[in-house]
């Protein structure tokens, strides 16, 4: 009898662990199969103008801070390429020599000024808000958070607010309506890096201000943004 307990006792204990085996394996199929990466972001950037008009350099800081939204959707069985969708606000400043102002009959004035001693400060602020598309590559697995990861995408945009604003020794400009910036904005970007911290760039697709924007001088006024930074990525 005793002997006959003990058979059922071992075989009710093979049936518990092999259940219990079977348990993991099942949260861990099920962990695998809702596994992504949504994730907050956060990032600092230095902001440069390329393509300016001759004359025109950098003038003083120019950065940016960008926070925003990611949706993970994996898009093969390891889970570890994906398409991803969100929703962000980018706050840019650009700081130059090229002065904006308006005319006497109300229109936008481009100029270049030579004597860069002269200025105290001299800024174009934007505020976008902006919907970020990416192509994610990344080492991570469900129980691994420090990986490397590399995404690359398009950020497609648009101006709600902007301000160019100048102090010189004895002038103070200030003007929120240009209608030579475009507010539509298209941006290719790419980010790599290891764990949390990321290498950033961005790179304005389409120009900041249109075609009619020329200098004093006839010369056009184009100015595509390069952005160069960090961003974090929280999940």
């Amino acid at each position: 009898m005793i002997k006959r307990f003990n058979k059922y006792l071992l075989l009710l204990f093979g049936l518990l662990t092999l259940s219990g085996y079977s348990q993991d394996e099942l949260a861990i199929s099920v962990e695998d199969s809702l596994y992504r990466e949504d994730q907050f972001y956060f990032g600092i950037t230095y902001n440069i103008g390329t393509s300016a008009p001759s004359g025109v350099s950098a003038l003083g800081v120019s950065g940016g801070l960008q926070l925003g939204f990611l949706r993970d959707m994996p898009v093969n069985a390891r889970r570890n390429v994906a398409v991803a969708i969100g929703a962000g606000i980018s706050i840019d400043q650009y700081g130059q020599n090229l002065l904006i102002d308006k005319g006497p009959t109300g229109e936008t004035i481009f100029s270049v000024i030579e004597n860069t001693n002269s200025i105290s400060y001299n800024r174009l602020s934007t505020i976008v808000i902006e919907a970020p598309v990416e192509l994610r590559w990344r080492g991570s697995t469900p129980s691994i958070y420090k990986f490397w990861r590399v995404y690359s995408g398009v950020r497609f945009g648009y101006v709600i607010s902007h301000k160019a604003n100048y102090k010189g020794p004895d002038t103070r400009i200030k003007i929120t309506d240009i209608p030579e910036l475009e507010k539509f904005r298209m941006t290719a970007t790419l980010g790599v890096g290891y764990s949390t911290f990321n290498f950033h760039v961005q790179y304005g697709i389409n120009p900041m201000f249109s075609d009619s924007a020329k200098t004093d001088t006839g010369e056009p006024v184009d100015f595509f943004p390069l952005k160069l930074g960090f961003i974090l990525y929280i999940l």
